[in-house]
């Protein structure tokens, strides 16, 4: 543990995991979260959430409420309470850079600075750069009206993916087969600019690394769980989970791995990081953005390699200092759940493969998280079968509200 880092403020959608890290590592743990789990306020010296759950009443829905504003309120707030010697970032904040330069006013952001979060998700220069350092990705542009788009598409050849500028865990991404598709679902967009990308067949898969001043280390490929159906996952390319490690190729292992160092080194990447990739059948890994702070992966991670992330990416920050090469001892998947209908959030306090846990009886709208399943087993599939099981008897015993 750093000297000088005692007390770490973790600001976020999904910091549940990261909190249990933090403290494993010995340090006092102070959070600005999105839903308050009842996981979270066990582990946690204090923390703040945006979403007050209530008995009887809703907790309303992502897409209506969720304000980038809130995280920094919060955690302003909990910073007036407590002396906060640094900051790290979860998920939800990452094209917000203004709220992520005030945020290391606070006190120090313990990865990386609000200036490399904008390099790596400004998506023109992104991929401009990839190019530059021969990393191959999907064909992409940025367009500003279905004209435009139109023929960018045409160009690029459907099916194409079509992305808001900014947003998060698969929110809003849509497949466009056609010209009617494209209008419809630009159309639906809040902004006029959104991104055009040739779709690639192939696996979803994530690099999650830690970044030191000189060095990179590969600690797991992923196999990223998006759009399923059977979690009543509403977006067709929502983020539903991952199976850690992905098993492949020495050959597919060393691409990656040059991915993640040509990367890191490019953008000056710190700490923990996650590259998005698709692995086609046949050909090299494509690059689909950079994640450049914790990820969904973190819990999955720590049980199948036996590693605290937390403590892993302070040391790589602070000192410069990375891991041994890990090899995992077991797979281990997390299966997020999402509600059918209109329920009431059923008792999973019992349940211990359950994070992210809601108040019992409070209201889960239709489309929005339950709660993570988190297993373990020897093999990527007896993994998510448990998780899958679990999964099962929750829906059966759920009660509409």
């Amino acid at each position: 543990m750093g000297k000088e880092i005692r007390n770490l403020l973790i600001v976020g959608v999904d910091t549940v995991f990261a909190a249990f890290s933090a403290k494993k590592a010995g340090y006092n743990v102070y959070v600005a979260d999105y839903f308050g789990d009842l996981d979270l306020k066990r582990v946690c010296n204090d923390f703040m959430a945006v979403v007050k759950q209530v008995e009887g009443e809703s907790s309303g829905k992502i897409a209506e409420n969720f304000n980038p504003e809130a995280f920094l309120e919060l955690a302003k707030n909990l910073s007036k309470r407590y002396k906060i010697d640094g900051v790290i970032v979860s998920s939800g904040l990452d094209d917000n850079s203004d709220i992520l330069y005030e945020l290391n006013s606070i006190a120090p952001i313990i990865g990386n600075s609000p200036s490399i979060f904008e390099n790596v998700r400004s998506k023109p220069y992104f991929f401009d750069e990839l190019e530059c350092i021969g990393l191959q990705y999907p064909a992409t542009e940025v367009v500003n009206d279905f004209s435009k788009a139109e023929k960018v598409a045409s160009r690029i050849g459907y099916p194409v993916v079509v992305k808001p500028m900014v947003g998060f865990a698969g929110s809003e991404v849509r497949l466009a087969s056609n010209k009617r598709d494209l209008k419809k679902i630009l159309s639906s967009f809040k902004s006029e600019c959104a991104l055009i990308q040739k779709f690639v067949k192939g696996t979803p898969a994530s690099i999650s690394i830690l970044a030191g001043k000189d060095d990179v280390k590969v600690i797991s490929i992923n196999e990223q769980l998006l759009g399923l159906p059977s979690v009543y996952q509403s977006e067709p390319f929502g983020y539903c989970g991952n199976i850690v490690p992905l098993q492949v190729s020495e050959t597919l292992s060393k691409e990656c791995m040059t991915i993640a160092n040509e990367i890191a080194s490019h953008f000056n990447l710190r700490g923990s990081n996650g590259i998005d990739i698709v692995l086609p059948k046949n050909g090299e890994p494509y690059v689909i953005e950079v994640n450049p702070r914790l990820q969904g992966t973190l819990g999955c991670i720590e049980k199948a390699f036996g590693i605290n992330l937390i403590e892993a990416h302070i040391e790589a920050c602070l000192n410069g200092v990375l891991p041994m090469t890990l090899e995992p001892f077991a797979f281990c998947a997390r299966l997020i759940l999402y509600a059918p209908r209109r329920i009431y959030a059923p008792d999973l306090t019992s349940i211990p493969e359950i994070w992210d846990i809601p108040l019992p009886n409070s209201v889960i709208e239709a489309g929005e998280p339950i709660c993570s399943i988190l297993t373990q087993g020897k093999s990527p599939n007896s993994s998510i079968k448990k998780a899958c099981r679990i999964a099962r008897k929750i829906y059966g015993g759920l009660r509409v509200a």
